[in-house]
């Protein structure tokens, strides 16, 4: 088998999809797995305004809808989080990203502070985080924030990794990718904006490039920028589709070289130490 076969197998992508059946698939995921949990009342997502955190935001919401009608039981609720650090560029897009959710509850929090006093604590022992190392403080923060929400909700905590995303490993390992239930894996990017698109999600936050923004000195940097790869790329090589040579590896480098972070923590039973 081909690794780009083997990768496409390990993702799960379809190279054509029904948006409609891909959309109740995965608001069936998500309430069959509160019903074999009946603990975990509430569902806990960070919205960012982009694509990934918009469509999982809508898939929990009508889940959630649909399953306190099924049961009559109220507890059941989605609870949309806002996570800050200081004032976000794109603040109106993540507006507007939660009138097209329209969450049972939003709840805002800047992590900033947070943020600021563990790069001071770290600087006090002599250990200066760079910018790239500060923006996973971001993003493990605010992975941090929402567990603690949901620890008080009975909730759990929904990932935006999707398979574009997953096999680039490009999210902060125990940060964004440290969730309990990824209702988006299996689809790469294009799919993911079919899937707005018959939703009736605004255009604007589908089309919009995407951004991780971690990164103070390269504000807003684009994904596709920081990959060296196109998303349109990425989509197409999980599609089966050739590529160019030095497409194909730049994708399969990135595969390679994150599968750590596709991994649960490594013990002396896995081959990852084996030469």
């Amino acid at each position: 088998m081909s690794l780009q076969k083997q990768i496409i197998a390990e993702m799960h992508v379809l190279p054509k999809i029904d948006e409609t059946a891909e959309i109740r698939r995965s608001v069936e995921f998500l309430k069959a797995y509160l019903t074999k949990y009946p603990f975990i009342k509430t569902l806990v997502l960070g919205i960012s305004g982009g694509q990934d955190s918009t469509l999982a935001g809508k898939l929990s919401q009508i889940a959630i809808s649909e399953l306190r009608e099924a049961t009559g039981d109220e507890s059941y609720q989605f609870i949309a989080v806002r996570l800050p650090y200081g004032t976000q560029f794109d603040e109106e897009d993540c507006q507007d990203a939660l009138d097209f959710i329209e969450p049972d509850r939003v709840v805002t929090i800047n992590i900033k502070a947070a943020v600021d006093a563990s790069v001071a604590t770290l600087r006090d022992a002599d250990i200066d985080l760079s910018d790239f190392a500060k923006g996973n403080e971001k993003a493990r923060e605010r992975m941090k924030a929402q567990y603690s929400i949901a620890a008080m909700n009975h909730g759990a905590v929904v990932g935006t990794d999707h398979s574009a995303e997953a096999v680039t490993g490009f999210y902060t390992k125990y940060g964004d990718g440290g969730t309990d239930i990824n209702p988006l894996f299996r689809l790469n990017k294009r799919q993911g904006k079919a899937l707005l698109k018959t939703l009736g999600c605004p255009e604007h936050l589908y089309l919009k490039k995407p951004t991780a923004d971690l990164e103070e000195n390269k504000p807003a940097l684009p994904d596709e920028v920081a990959l060296g790869v196109t998303y349109d790329d990425i989509d197409d090589y999980l599609e089966g589709k050739k590529l160019p040579t030095e497409t194909a590896i730049i994708i399969e480098n990135w595969y390679l070289k994150t599968q750590h972070k596709r991994h649960m923590a490594i013990t002396v039973f896995d081959d990852f130490w084996k030469k």
